[in-house]
């Protein structure tokens, strides 16, 4: 079922707002990822990106959910509307992104989906929250969900091609394909642990260079 024009219109004027909450939510990563920066010496955002979800997208979810079609079902049960995806270098950066986030008085934390602690069957790995941030519109201040997710760079490009043969063979991966996507996201677990290693190392020839001075 895809919506027409008019119908397109008024929810697309409906999402406007899910707009507004991705650009809080941008701004807001970028000063946390600035003044940590700032502090540390060390970014722990390689990179941002949000996404708008389409309306046509918004109903396919509703239908598998068994959902009427309507703006309201939407707003209360598909969460993901507006999406932001961060990438890391290391493992550690995610966890310290989720606590900055926490710490912020005005967002709630509703869902967190630990799947680095606990990877899906397939291999895939990332850490899911879904917050609430207000957005202040001129009369009135509305919560608006978002999903974030956070990644590393190496969980990113495992996601990315996982997604891309996902599509490719229209949701049934071939078994085969399915056991070299659990062998690509073991061998990136072990990167992601050795990139660990190696920054943990080079931070403690850092300190001892700092004490000996």
């Amino acid at each position: 079922m895809n919506l027409l024009e008019k119908e397109f219109h008024e929810w697309k004027k409906e999402f406007v707002v899910y707009k507004f909450a991705l650009d809080e939510m941008n701004t807001k990563l970028n000063i946390l990822n600035e003044e940590f920066e700032f502090i540390h010496n060390h970014n722990p955002m390689e990179h941002i990106k949000s996404r708008l979800k389409d309306p046509n997208s918004v109903i396919k979810k509703l239908k598998r959910k068994g959902l009427d079609i309507t703006i309201e079902n939407a707003k209360r049960y598909v969460r993901d509307i507006a999406g932001v995806r961060v990438t890391c270098s290391f493992v550690a950066d995610i966890y310290k992104i989720h606590a900055m986030l926490c710490q912020q008085d005005d967002i709630h934390v509703l869902k967190v989906k630990d799947y680095i602690v606990t990877p899906k069957p397939n291999g895939y790995r990332s850490f899911h929250l879904i917050i609430e941030v207000p957005v202040f519109l001129a009369n009135q201040t509305v919560n608006v969900p978002v999903e974030i997710q956070i990644r590393t760079i190496a969980m990113d490009t495992w996601a990315s091609l996982e997604h891309k043969i996902y599509y490719k063979f229209e949701q049934e991966i071939p078994e085969a394909f399915l056991v070299e996507l659990k062998q690509a996201a073991d061998t990136v677990k072990a990167l992601d642990d050795k990139m660990a290693y190696i920054h943990q190392a080079v931070e403690k020839v850092k300190d001892r260079k700092k004490l000996s001075v």
